[in-house]
């Protein structure tokens, strides 16, 4: 069922205990809106669980997360919050512990099919992290502390650093608001982005320098290997941001970044500009996202993978 912001506060003030679910593989709007939502759960007095199918990545340790990030929720889990999933299988193995008829849904990707009995889609929100603001705002508690620094972090990692198309008025009037609540921006930015390790600048290097280019330069592609990732001692936070790199090349309309998966699977990644739509290609595949950046996967081997989506990429370029 569709719901309000409005109905969204409601169940909250209702009631009392709640597991608070993001998807695998968390990137900073399902780690900041996740623990945002806990802070909130804290301030308003009520028990809570925050949950991911993945180990909160290390990029993120440093951030104010209220209680514990489990992999493991107790049985007797209360209603449940699942936020930035674009579909239930995005939850992990975590889906299989929810019922669906305890299940409210916050996410702003295109095509999320409401897979929960309350379902709040705002799809022009820049992040999942922008709706936790406005369901806090609604609920009467300020911007400071913890709250402000998470959703902070949800904005400006799926923004891009506020450059996405995605960005809106509104989300900048709202790192006004937070900056203005006592955020320490500099600080804040500086921990969120000097995490590099050595290993991962060796990553980056090689799969950059194998980057192919199609179509006359408007498509760019980049992979990233089972051995590659073997080599340089790398993980899969590791790989976080690569495809936007793709971007910077002048003349490039679409960034394709492929990883193969240890099961022989490809996990692909899709970012373009303007009025460039990697969504459709993306949900042609089974995939989604949003307009501007978009994934999914597809099966192996990784020469088949490419082979398939630059066709499909092609196709959407018109060329």
């Amino acid at each position: 069922m569709p719901a309000t912001m409005r109905e969204i506060a409601s169940i909250l003030r209702e009631r009392d205990d709640f597991l608070v679910l993001s998807h695998e593989n968390p990137d900073g709007d399902a780690v900041g809106s996740a623990a945002a939502m806990g802070h909130i759960l804290a301030r308003l007095g009520k028990r809570f669980t925050l949950a991911n199918a993945s180990e909160l990545p290390s990029q993120f340790a440093w951030m104010d997360i209220p209680g514990e990030w489990t992999r493991s929720p107790r049985p007797d889990h209360g209603f449940a919050l699942a936020l930035d999933c674009g579909d239930a299988d995005r939850l992990g193995p975590l889906k299989n512990v929810i019922d669906p008829g305890r299940l409210c849904v916050i996410d702003h990707h295109l095509g999320n099919p409401g897979f929960g009995a309350v379902n709040w889609v705002d799809t022009t929100a820049s992040s999942t992290g922008e709706m936790v603001a406005a369901l806090a705002g609604e609920l009467g508690l300020p911007l400071t502390g913890g709250l402000g620094q998470c959703l902070y972090v949800a904005m400006v990692t799926d923004t891009g650093d506020f450059t996405y198309g995605s960005t809106r008025p509104e989300t900048l009037e709202l790192a006004a608001r937070i900056l203005r609540a006592g955020l320490d921006v500099g600080a804040t930015n500086a921990r969120l982005k000097n995490q590099w390790t050595h290993a991962r600048i060796r990553l980056w290097s090689e799969v950059m320098a194998g980057m192919r280019l199609f179509f006359d330069g408007a498509a760019g592609v980049i992979r990233i290997s089972q051995d590659v990732m073997g080599r340089t001692n790398t993980s899969v936070e590791d790989c976080d941001g690569l495809v936007n790199w793709v971007l910077r090349v002048r003349g490039t309309r679409v960034a394709v970044a492929l990883r193969e998966l240890a099961d022989g699977r490809v996990k692909f990644s899709l970012r373009s500009t303007g009025d460039d739509d990697v969504q459709k290609v993306a949900a042609s595949f089974g995939g989604g996202g949003h307009k501007n950046a978009s994934g999914g996967s597809l099966p192996g081997p990784l020469d088949a993978a490419e082979h398939t989506l630059v066709a499909a990429v092609g196709q959407s370029l018109g060329v």
